[in-house]
């Protein structure tokens, strides 16, 4: 019930200009400092959603992985960009737990056009407390370390997959359920835990 009010409330709403350039600064951040925690601001949306709200527009397809509710729509009023299929999105948002196959399938661009990547929004648990792993690569000054939680540790393996012919490969965004948010660009090296 309160997912169909929040959808009923949010329909057609979209995001103020004033959360949207929040949300467009906490992504630049995000990915120029890749493994660090920045936050979004409150809304009646899923937070996970809130980086496709502020960045898509007419021109940029959008697919969302979702469970119950219907946030394809909510977001094709709020910014008039239009649903894609998984494979030609612009824009993946994972309100659930996206597969190996499904993460394996969106856009990697080319070489001559690493602009039409796709950008994977994760919802997870949490932004700790999961499965470590390693980040390293510019942005960086020393090695982090990142846990997020609900985030297959099968995933970073698909990730590192399609981020191998640079300039081609997908930026990742993960999303806490308070907002907290951590961007991993393509250029970012991720790898496992020591034992």
């Amino acid at each position: 019930m309160s997912d169909t009010i929040a959808i009923g409330s949010a329909l057609g709403a979209g995001l103020n200009p004033h959360r949207a350039q929040r949300v467009y600064r906490a992504i630049l951040e995000a990915f120029a400092r890749p493994g660090t925690v920045h936050a979004l601001p409150r809304t009646n949306f899923p937070p996970a959603l809130l980086p496709v709200l502020a960045l898509a527009d007419l021109e940029t397809g959008t697919h969302v992985l979702e469970q119950r509710q219907d946030w394809t729509s909510v977001l094709a009023v709020a910014t008039g960009a239009p649903a894609a299929s998984l494979e030609t999105a612009k824009y993946v948002t994972a309100l659930r737990p996206p597969t190996v196959t499904e993460f394996g399938s969106v856009t990697i661009g080319t070489a001559l056009s690493p602009e039409s990547a796709a950008t994977v929004v994760c919802a997870v648990d949490a932004i700790d407390g999961g499965t470590p792993v390693r980040l390293t690569g510019p942005g960086m000054v020393a090695e982090t370390a990142f846990a997020p939680t609900g985030f297959d540790p099968a995933l970073w393996e698909v990730r590192r997959r399609l981020v191998a012919d640079f300039p081609s490969g997908v930026d990742l965004l993960l999303v806490g359920p308070d907002g907290s948010l951590v961007g991993i660009p393509r250029t970012t090296v991720v790898s496992g835990k020591e034992n």
